[in-house]
């Protein structure tokens, strides 16, 4: 078996089969797991590149998603994994890179205690306080009636068990997938100086249990100071005002710890740090119990009234300090930004995806608050239910969230229109240059070719558009402060813009339904993500990107697979070699951020017997302009002489997620220049041809961001790789 090539494919976001990967009917497996394995032909086959090469497939497309449940769970952890994401796109300063991080970890802790404050805003504001005091709310409703007449403090402390529970929900799933991933470890010796090496190699978990810890001690002790602040609306007792400063110095404690990213971010294990945190957290479960039993037995009597007494004020309070975090991070961008040209999304990124977090985040909250108190107030319209006797954060919440949807989509339409007609004009020039004879017959064809090109080229307009929503999104969430006055959006607006009261009430109904769409929508998109291949292909790509990174911010998101996929194709790579392979790793779309990662982990002396082939990938175009911290020139460079430079990557001017990595050339030939760099990027026509082949009928179709294997030119580079690599 000595100078056997093991050609290791690797695929993309879409959930191949192994069987589909390898172009084979039956394969088997050879080692991992369902969720993650590798498989091999069953059979010897004709479909070697070569002799003596053996066809080998990761599939790693059940990492991070898998079932129906887990992936619809996902969905609805999107806030939190976009907010992780925040922390990951941060700029490549170091002057500003601790700063960065702590302000993406408060935003993400004000995440959390959004979530609490929503479940408190059902079960406490709605259910415990407006409908039990309600026998018109409680006619019919055996469900509810039973705690129906009881005093204030039991039903608070009844149903105080609600949120609680969700809290323990959150931590027992985002405590569960670290089992799956423990017995996973990458070999620590000779890897990559460089950042993106640290994905797989670096132990994520004590990070991620000390963020649990804090998040869930600052999720009961904002359960706590919700309770304590409707207690203390009658008149604070001495023992009230205890629980009060001991609830906020446990929330200080937290903020205090995710201010600290020198000491929370150790990769050993610290047992001192790990029982501090561990600490705070029993010390606020604790504090909980304490809260909840003082409420019930607090003998001040209740001041029944419209809503939850504190209720709005503390609410309003988290959209405060969410705003002032969501201005400094800006400031902090934007005083620390490189100066020079090319800044990826200006220096923003994390800017524009926390501020996305904490859009979505609020107005979900506000929906799920909206929607229960549509269900129980049976009789009013549901502008009217919006517009008021609810807490005014959230309808200014959802009003802004309408205006920032509403005004991005107007500027985007101009965008489109504009960016449409140069689109094109690139795109004409392409394929006069690809199909310089062009037949009588094919007008119809290249019309459609050049519309696929102006397509794929939109990808780079959406980086002005999300800047945009971020920006507005971000002013939608400081208008919920307006709360504070108790003033609602119909009222200001009729008074301040002259514009109709009924108008805007209609807008955040609209606004309403709006979001419950979305909602439905992500829960309908990620069913058909799991079910339906070409779906996934599409949609997939941005769940992969989110769940590519480890948990560094929000330790509720979704579990990241690349600490698994990474140091196991390392440890298989390292494998083969050792046994006397040469190893040819080809890969896909996202398949190629891994391949990559995983190049930077090789020891030289397996690197050294190791080719890279990339098709679709995304390196250059997305995550080089997302995480300018993590992918930049060096690192793509470090891969190609890792490998010495047995590296090609093809890529399709149709496709609108992979692109050139260094180059991007057009001739049909790959240009030869002293630059070893320039040799990489291989240009493939998309489509082979604008009219029927000989022997078949209809003209080949345009592939996109499809796998390239069953391209010939695909096949050309597999020999040519596995030529210099038996050289």
């Amino acid at each position: 078996m000595t100078d056997d090539v093991v050609e290791l494919r690797v695929h993309g976001a879409a959930t191949a089969s192994a069987a589909q990967v390898l172009d084979v009917p039956q394969v088997e497996q050879v080692a991992g797991d369902r969720s993650g394995g590798f498989y091999r032909p069953r059979r010897q086959c004709s479909c070697d590149s070569g002799d003596r090469v053996t066809l080998e497939a990761y599939r790693w497309a059940d990492l991070p998603s898998g079932t129906v449940v887990r992936t619809l769970s996902l969905v609805f952890l999107l806030p939190f994994m976009l907010a992780n994401l925040a922390i990951w796109m941060r700029p490549a300063d170091p002057g500003s890179d601790a700063l960065v991080r702590s302000l993406c970890r408060l935003l993400a802790l004000t995440l959390t205690a959004l979530y609490v404050l929503a479940f408190a805003g059902v079960t406490l504001d709605l259910i415990a306080w407006r409908c039990m005091g309600s026998s018109r709310c409680l006619a019919g409703r055996i469900w509810l009636s039973w705690l129906g007449g009881q005093p204030v403090g039991l039903r608070l402390a009844v149903l105080a068990v609600v949120p609680a529970a969700a809290i323990g929900l959150l931590w027992r799933a985002s405590a569960r997938p670290g089992k799956v991933f423990d017995a996973f470890r990458p070999p620590a010796d000779e890897v990559s100086a460089h950042r993106l090496s640290e994905i797989g190699q670096w132990d994520a978990g004590p990070l991620v249990g000390r963020l649990r810890s804090i998040h869930v001690a600052a999720a009961f002790a904002t359960l706590d100071v919700t309770l304590l602040a409707a207690r203390a609306a009658t008149g604070a007792t001495a023992g009230t005002i205890a629980l009060a400063v001991a609830s906020g110095t446990v929330l200080a404690t937290c903020v205090v710890l995710l201010c600290l990213p020198r000491l929370i971010d150790r990769a050993a294990s610290d047992q001192r740090l790990d029982r501090l945190t561990r600490t705070v957290r029993t010390v606020a479960i604790a504090l909980t119990i304490v809260v909840t039993a003082h409420v019930l037995a607090s003998p001040t009597s209740w001041n029944e009234g419209n809503g939850l007494p504190g209720y709005s004020p503390v609410l309003t309070s988290l959209f405060v300090a969410q705003t002032t975090l969501l201005a400094a991070l800006g400031a902090v961008l934007l005083w620390r930004r490189d100066r020079r040209g090319g800044v990826p999304l200006l220096g923003l990124g994390a800017l524009v995806i926390a501020a996305g977090a904490v859009s979505l985040a609020v107005a979900v909250s506000a929906e799920f608050v909206y929607r229960v108190a549509d269900l129980l107030d049976r009789d009013a319209p549901t502008g009217e239910g919006l517009a008021s006797g609810l807490p005014q954060a959230f309808t200014w919440a959802i009003f802004g969230f309408f205006r920032a949807v509403l005004f991005t989509l107007v500027v985007a339409v101009p965008v489109v229109l504009i960016s449409r007609r140069r689109r094109l004009r690139a795109a004409a020039a392409i394929v006069a240059c690809d199909y310089p004879d062009r037949p009588a017959g094919a007008a119809t064809r290249l019309r459609q070719v050049r519309k696929a090109i102006a397509r794929a080229r939109f990808t780079e307009r959406l980086v002005p558009l999300a800047v945009v929503y971020a920006c507005l999104a971000g002013l939608g969430t400081a208008t919920t402060t307006v709360g504070l006055l108790e003033l609602l959006p119909s009222e200001s607006v009729q008074r301040y813009a002259r514009l109709p009261g009924s108008l805007i009430t209609f807008s955040i109904a609209f606004g309403s339904w709006g979001i419950a769409a979305i909602i439905l929508g992500l829960a309908v998109g990620g069913i058909f993500a799991y079910r339906t291949v070409e779906f996934r292909r599409h949609v997939g790509v941005l769940w992969d990107l989110g769940t590519f990174w480890p948990r560094a911010a929000h330790p509720f998101a979704p579990p990241c697979y690349a600490e698994r996929a990474v140091p196991e194709l390392t440890r298989r790579i390292v494998h083969l070699v050792s046994r006397g392979n040469a190893v040819l790793l080809t890969a896909h779309s996202h398949g190629s951020v891994l391949a990559a990662a995983t190049v930077l982990q090789l020891p030289p002396h397996i690197s050294s017997r190791v080719a890279l082939l990339t098709h679709g990938s995304p390196l250059s175009r997305l995550y080089a302009r997302l995480f300018p911290a993590f992918v930049d020139d060096d690192v793509l460079h470090e891969i190609g002489d890792r490998v010495g430079w047995r590296w090609v990557n093809l890529w399709r001017d149709t496709d609108s997620i992979g692109g050139w990595i260094f180059s991007a050339h057009r001739t049909v030939e790959p240009v030869t220049v002293a630059r070893p760099s320039s040799t990489v990027d291989r240009r493939l026509r998309d489509p082979a041809d604008v009219v029927a082949l000989p022997g078949d009928s209809v003209p080949p179709p345009i592939q996109g961001h499809r796998p390239a294997g069953s391209d010939q030119r695909y096949a050309e580079a597999v020999r040519t790789l596995i030529e210099r690599l038996r050289r």
